[in-house]
C-alpha cells in the first residue's frame, strides 16, 4: 500500500548537507522509504560552503526535530569533530557519512563501505579470498577499504594521487588486519576486484581512474560515480566482458540502510 509523504508540525527533518549538493539523490529516496514505512520524516538537501560547516553545525544540535544527518562531499571528514561518539567502521574511515541524535550526544558512522559492498554482492560476486584494488582513499573510499577487509579478502591494494592520505589509510587498516594492505598503482592486473572511490567520471574531461586496456574479463569492476548512470569505467569495463556494479548499486543497498538509521529503526552497530 502506497504512503502519502506527510508534513506537518510533528515532521522529522533530517538535511544532507553537500557543496555543491545538485547531484544528490538521496532526498527523494530517503523520503520515499521513511513514507512508505508510515514515518513522519523527510530528507532535505543542504548547500553549505566549506567555509561555513564549523557555524551550520553549532545550530543544527539545536533543532529539537532533527535527529540525525547525512554528511556528502566534502563534509564527511569535518563533521568528525562535531560527533560525541565514532563507530569503529568511522574510526577507521577517518569520515562520517551519517550523524544520529543519541540523547545528547550525537554518534557518528560510515556506512559508504557497507552500501558498496552490498551492492557488489547483489551482483553476485564475494571478495573473500580474493585480490582487491581500490583507487581512492578519501571518506568513502576509507569507508570501503575497511569492509573489503571485513568480508574476508587475502590483500587489499590502495591507490591513491594523494600518497600521505594512502599510507595513512594503510597504517591504519594494517593495524586491524596486519599485513592484508598495502600501496597500489592504476594498474589493474592481477587482481579479483577492482574498485574506484574516486568522482573521477562524473565530468566528461576527467580521466579514467585505472588504466583500462590492461583489465580482463575475469575480474569485477566497481564504480561510486552515479551520474552518469554508466560512467566511463563501467563502460570500459563492460566492454571488455567484465562484471561491473556501478554506483546505482550503491546507492540502492544503501539507502534502505541509511533511512532505517535515521528513522530509528535499525541500530547503529561496528
Amino acid at each position: 500500500m502506497a504512503h502519502e509523504l506527510t508534513i506537518n508540525g510533528e515532521t522529522a527533518f533530517f538535511p544532507i548537507i553537500g557543496h555543491p549538493i545538485g547531484q544528490v539523490k538521496s532526498p527523494e529516496a530517503l523520503s520515499r522509504i521513511m513514507a512508505e514505512r508510515g514515518f513522519n520524516g523527510m530528507v532535505i538537501p543542504i548547500h553549505i560552503l566549506p567555509d561555513a560547516l564549523p557555524g551550520w553545525l553549532s545550530q543544527v544540535a539545536s533543532v529539537q526535530n532533527c535527529p540525525g544527518f547525512i554528511a556528502t562531499v566534502p563534509f564527511k571528514t569535518g563533521c568528525i569533530a562535531f560527533c560525541t561518539r565514532l563507530t569503529r567502521r568511522a574510526e577507521a574511515a577517518g569520515a562520517v557519512n551519517i550523524v544520529i541524535r543519541s540523547g545528547d550526544d550525537w554518534l557518528g558512522d560510515a556506512t559508504d563501505g557497507l552500501g558498496y559492498m552490498d551492492g557488489i554482492a547483489a551482483e553476485g560476486f564475494d571478495v573473500a579470498g580474493k585480490r582487491a584494488l581500490l583507487v581512492g582513499t578519501g571518506g568513502a573510499g576509507s569507508a570501503i577499504a575497511r569492509e573489503i577487509l571485513v568480508r574476508g579478502a587475502a590483500e587489499l591494494a590502495l591507490h591513491d594521487i594523494d600518497s600521505n592520505r594512502r599510507d595513512a589509510l594503510i597504517d591504519r587498516l594494517n593495524a586491524e588486519f596486519p599485513g592484508k594492505v598495502r600501496g597500489g598503482s592504476n594498474d589493474p592486473r592481477g587482481f579479483d576486484l577492482v574498485a574506484n572511490a574516486t568522482p573521477l567520471g562524473m565530468r566528461e574531461d576527467d580521466p579514467l581512474p585505472v588504466q583500462v586496456d590492461l583489465l580482463t574479463a575475469d575480474q569485477f569492476v566497481s564504480d561510486v560515480v552515479t551520474r552518469p548512470a554508466v560512467p566511463p569505467l563501467i563502460a570500459a569495463a563492460r566492454a571488455t566482458g567484465c562484471a561491473t556494479m556501478s554506483g546505482s548499486g550503491m546507492f540502492a543497498a544503501q539507502a534502505v540502510l541509511l533511512a532505517e538509521l535515521l528513522m530509528g529503526k535499525r541500530p547503529v552497530e561496528d
